[in-house]
């Protein structure tokens, strides 16, 4: 009696293993922690207002880090519109919440917004939580502005 080989079509073999992958892409993978912590804090100029001291100045921000900042503060750098550096002041954002937006004001005394040219992240002078690295707060930082002052790190 002849033996019999059963001998699969190449097409079969790419089928089988196209369904094999689809499989193992479609199954959740946990995150690393680097993974997970790997996001961005959004900071956004929104709005320099006058104010009885001065001048308000409004930020919207938003950390999509992967986790909780316990502490977070900025040191910027207040140009003016000639691009002299005006004041160095350090901003406390205080706790940041993973996943959520928040509004902080600062109100800057003797400070007219209409002489502000320019708002630069120096650095960040606290950024602390856990599974948070000291250089986080800066490193991923993502800045834009609403108006017309420019604003960035």
């Amino acid at each position: 009696m002849p033996s019999r080989l059963s001998i699969c079509h190449p097409l079969s073999i790419a089928s089988a293993f196209a369904l094999a992958m689809a499989g193992t892409l479609a199954t959740p993978v946990p995150l690393s922690a680097q993974e997970a912590s790997s996001g961005a804090i959004r900071l956004e100029l929104n709005a320099l207002q006058k104010s009885e001291k001065g001048c308000r100045i409004a930020f919207v921000v938003e950390n999509a880090l992967g986790r909780d900042i316990d502490k977070a503060a900025y040191e910027i750098a207040l140009f003016s519109k000639e691009g002299l550096v005006e004041r160095l002041l350090v901003l406390d954002f205080q706790a940041l919440p993973n996943e959520k937006t928040k509004v902080r004001r600062f109100d800057l005394a003797d400070t007219d917004c209409a002489s502000i040219g320019r708002v630069l992240i120096n650095d960040a002078s606290a950024c602390e939580g856990d599974g948070i690295e000291p250089q986080d707060c800066i490193s991923r930082l993502e800045a834009t502005s609403r108006g017309t002052v420019t604003f960035g790190k």
